[in-house]
């Protein structure tokens, strides 16, 4: 079912989402080369409860972290580990914050020291296509204009589109309906409505769009370790257009 937000539901989820939105700032000079994945799910985790919100991934389907934190080949659900970040790595890290049960959900992809021209050009076409997305997020369109939009232009820059994890929408739980895949048909699909709260969250790769799992049953990678950047948005759409609930500053 999906649930159509009030304008104070919205205004609740943004609050949420500029707790989340102000942790991935602190991220950007956070993460650097010669730290862990668990020091970053340990930070994450204690900025969330220090602004009085409730790391929400915790407990979810047996989850047991605070974030997923996928790096280099994995697209997504990595597990926080010893893990030592090194120059030239990327890393996703994805998180969810309940403020007084309002949840919201953003990730955003780290370079670790300087990468690779065809890494960095990898952040930069995945975070632009988050973006292509968005603008198509309004009030009458439908739910394939956001995936086409990514899709053509991801695979127009020679990028993959993985198939296998989508957006979704959003609140009062972290998964709910409509599913928002970032592939397929302009004019297809459900059409988007005054109050839906969904995330847009392409994971783009560098090679096939194809996955294996690890043994963990959570963590997929790419299955011919290419690399993958995800980017991540809770969003809000409303006659006046597209509210980025996760807003960070400079966007």
């Amino acid at each position: 079912m999906i649930t159509l937000k009030s304008q104070r539901e919205i205004e609740q989820m943004t609050e949420s989402g500029e707790i989340l939105a102000g942790i991935h700032e602190e991220l950007r000079d956070f993460i650097k080369p010669g730290v862990t994945t668990n020091q970053i799910d340990k930070f994450v985790q204690k900025r969330i409860e220090g602004a009085g919100a409730v790391a929400a991934q915790i407990g979810y389907e047996g989850y047991k972290y605070a974030t997923c934190i996928s790096v280099n080949d994995e697209i997504c659900h990595g597990f926080p580990s010893g893990y030592v970040l090194k120059a030239g790595d990327i890393a996703n890290v994805d998180f969810c914050v309940d403020l007084n049960g309002a949840i919201s959900d953003s990730c955003w992809t780290y370079a670790v020291g300087e990468l690779t021209p065809e890494h960095q050009r990898l952040v930069d076409v995945t975070y632009k296509a988050l973006m292509l997305g968005v603008e198509q997020a309004v009030v009458g369109n439908r739910i394939g204009d956001i995936g086409h939009a990514i899709q053509t232009y991801a695979e127009g820059e020679g990028f993959g589109v993985v198939r296998d994890f989508i957006g979704h929408g959003i609140g009062p739980t972290i998964h709910e309906e409509p599913a928002i895949p970032h592939y397929g048909l302009a004019g297809k699909g459900l059409r988007l409505k005054e109050g839906m709260t969904i995330t847009i969250e392409p994971m783009i790769t560098t090679g096939t769009w194809k996955m294996k799992m690890d043994d963990n049953g959570w963590t997929a990678r790419t299955r011919d370790g290419g690399y993958c950047a995800q980017f991540e948005h809770s969003i809000a759409i409303t006659k006046e257009g597209p509210v980025l609930m996760t807003k960070q500053k400079g966007e």
